[in-house]
């Protein structure tokens, strides 16, 4: 959980009142989001992957 200094606070709130919104430093970073969502997706893919050659190994020993 984040907490955030009381005049931070102050700020953002007289910010909201004047303007009607709130600029954020992570506004328009997608690029950096997208590549880290997408090396999460290959990573858990090359698990994935991993845990079904196991599998594959297994039942040929069970089956034999």
């Amino acid at each position: 959980m984040a907490y955030v200094s009381l005049c931070c606070n102050c700020i953002w709130s007289r910010a909201l009142q004047n303007s009607g919104n709130i600029e954020s430093r992570d506004s328009g970073n997608y690029a950096l989001d997208e590549s880290k969502e997408i090396a999460r997706l290959k990573r858990e893919l090359r698990d994935t992957q991993d845990a079904l050659d196991v599998l594959k190994k297994a039942i040929g020993i069970l089956g034999k």
